[in-house]
C-alpha cells in the first residue's frame, strides 16, 4: 500500500514536501513515480525516481522539484519549491512492479507503474 501525505495550501512561491510511504513490502527494489490529476484531465507526470535513485522530471517542475527516496524509512518524497497556481492538483504517488527499472523513455508513462497510491491535494493560491 502506498500513502500520501504532506498536501495543503499554500501561497504562490511557497514550498510543500509529500511524502509516499509504503507498507506491506520494502520499496528498495520499486521505483516511484510521482503524477498529478486536475479536474477534466489524465493524470500528468511529475517525477520519479528509480530502484538506484536515478530522478526524472516534467519539463514544467524541473528546478522547482526534487524526487527523492529514503529506503530505511520505507518513504519516497516529493520536495516541491517555487510553488505556482498551476501546480494545483491531487497529486499521487505509485510504484513499478518488482526490480523493474525504469528510463527517460519509460518514466512518464502511467502504464510503467501497477500499484498507486489515493493522493494527496495540493493548492496553490495566487
Amino acid at each position: 500500500q502506498l500513502v500520501e501525505s504532506g498536501g495543503g495550501l499554500v501561497q504562490s512561491g511557497g514550498s510543500l514536501r509529500l511524502s509516499c510511504a509504503a507498507s506491506g513490502f520494502t520499496l528498495d527494489y520499486y521505483a516511484i513515480g510521482w503524477f498529478r490529476q486536475t479536474p477534466g484531465r489524465e493524470r500528468q507526470f511529475v517525477a520519479a525516481v528509480s530502484i538506484l535513485g536515478r530522478t526524472y522530471y516534467t519539463d514544467a517542475v524541473k528546478g522547482r522539484f526534487t524526487v527523492s527516496r529514503d529506503n530505511a524509512a520505507n518513504t519516497a518524497y516529493l520536495q516541491m519549491d517555487s510553488l505556482e497556481p498551476e501546480d494545483t492538483a491531487i497529486y499521487v504517488c505509485a510504484r513499478t512492479r518488482f526490480n523493474i527499472g525504469i528510463s527517460e523513455m519509460t518514466a512518464p508513462v502511467r502504464d510503467t507503474y501497477y500499484d498507486w497510491g489515493q493522493g494527496t491535494q495540493v493548492t496553490v493560491s495566487s
